[in-house]
C-alpha cells in the first residue's frame, strides 16, 4: 500500500518483517513512536485502516509481524510473551527508537504488549490493550474456568493449547474454513473482514510451520502466567497510562476493568460501540477516535504535573 514501508530486521537468528508509516528516527524522523501489535490470527494487515491516519498526525507506525506471524520467522520455540517483547524491543532500538512509545495491542498481541510494558515500563509512555485476558491474573483464571466464557467465547484456549500437536493435525486441510469461522463468529461486522483479507491472513497461516508457530503462542500460556505473576511481584503494577479497549458485542468489556487493575495502576476502560472482537477492522474510525482521546487526556495529565 502506498507509503507504507516493508523491511526485515534480525535479531538472534529470528527474522522480523515489519511495516512502517513515517520515517524512523535512525533516518532523521521525530521519535514519536507508535507500535501496533496485532493478535491471532492475523498479521501486521489488521491496522492498515488506521495506519496512514496516524502516520499523518506526526507519528512514526511500526506494525511488525510478531515471530511466528505472518513474513517473519516460525523458529520452533520462544513463544512465550517475554521473549517475543524481546524481539519488538531490539527491532525498536534497530530503528533508533529512544523516547518512550506509545503502544497499542490486540488479541494475543496484547498479552506481547503487556510483557513489553511490565518489563520495560520506563519505555512506554502509555498503552493501549484490547480484547484479551492476561495469564496469571485471577480474572483470567476465572475466565477460563466459567462454562459460559470458555464454552462461548474462548473454547479455542483450551484446545489450542492441548499438547501433542493434536489441534494441527484436527485443523489440517480445514485452515480456510476454521480461520473464516473466527473472523465471522467473533465479529458484529461480517463484512468488515473482507473475502479477500481472509484470504490473505489463510495464505499466512497455511505457510509452511504457521499454524504451528501460532498455537504455540497459546502452549506457552502456563509459562506466560509464570512470568507475568513473577514480574508483578518484582516491579509491581504499571504506572504508565493504560487504556482497555473492547468491543461492545464481545466478551472483554465485562471484565476488562477488573483484570486491568490487577496489574496497571492508572486504568481507563473504553467501549467501541458495533464491533465485535476484530476491533481495528469493524470500527477504525472509532478506535482512532478512543485513540486520539486518550493521547490527549494523557499529554494533558502530563502538563498538569509539570506544573
Amino acid at each position: 500500500m502506498k507509503g507504507f514501508h516493508h523491511n526485515m530486521f534480525e535479531s538472534k537468528g529470528v527474522r522480523i518483517h515489519y511495516v512502517t508509516a513515517g520515517t524512523s528516527p535512525r533516518n532523521g524522523g521525530d521519535d514519536r513512536t507508535i507500535v501496533l501489535l496485532h493478535g491471532w490470527p492475523q498479521t501486521w494487515w489488521e491496522w492498515r485502516l488506521i495506519m496512514e491516519p496516524l502516520r499523518s498526525e506526526g507519528w512514526f507506525v511500526v506494525a511488525p509481524d510478531y515471530r511466528g506471524a505472518g513474513g517473519s520467522s516460525k523458529p520452533p520455540g520462544g513463544y512465550d510473551k517475554q521473549t517475543m517483547a524481546g524481539d519488538i524491543r531490539a527491532l525498536l532500538s534497530y530503528l533508533g527508537v529512544k523516547s518512550p512509545i506509545t503502544l497499542v495491542a490486540h488479541d494475543l498481541g496484547m498479552l506481547v504488549g503487556y510483557a513489553y510494558a511490565s518489563l520495560y515500563p520506563d519505555e512506554v509512555e502509555r498503552a493501549v490493550l484490547m480484547e484479551a485476558p492476561i495469564p496469571g491474573t485471577e480474572t483470567y483464571e476465572r475466565v477460563l474456568a466459567t462454562t459460559k466464557f470458555s464454552e462461548a467465547r474462548l473454547w479455542h484456549f483450551h484446545f489450542h493449547g492441548a499438547p501433542d500437536n493434536a489441534a494441527e493435525t484436527l485443523i489440517a486441510g480445514n485452515e480456510a474454513s476454521y480461520l473464516r469461522s473466527f473472523y465471522v463468529k467473533l465479529s458484529a461486522n461480517p463484512d468488515a473482514i473482507s473475502i479477500s483479507d481472509v484470504e490473505r491472513y489463510i495464505a499466512d497461516y497455511t505457510a509452511p510451520g504457521a499454524m504451528r508457530a501460532g498455537l504455540e503462542l497459546y502452549r506457552a500460556f502456563e509459562k506466560d502466567a509464570d512470568d507475568n505473576r513473577r514480574v508483578l511481584a518484582e516491579k509491581g503494577k504499571l504506572k504508565m497510562p493504560v487504556l482497555g479497549l473492547g468491543g461492545t458485542a464481545s466478551f472483554f468489556l465485562p471484565v476488562a476493568k477488573e483484570m486491568l487493575l490487577e496489574v496497571a495502576e492508572n486504568v481507563t476502560v473504553q467501549p467501541i460501540e458495533d464491533s465485535g472482537h476484530w476491533i481495528a477492522e469493524e470500527q477504525p474510525d472509532a478506535l482512532l477516535r478512543r485513540f486520539r482521546e486518550f493521547t490527549q487526556a494523557t499529554a494533558d495529565a502530563k502538563i498538569r504535573e509539570i506544573i
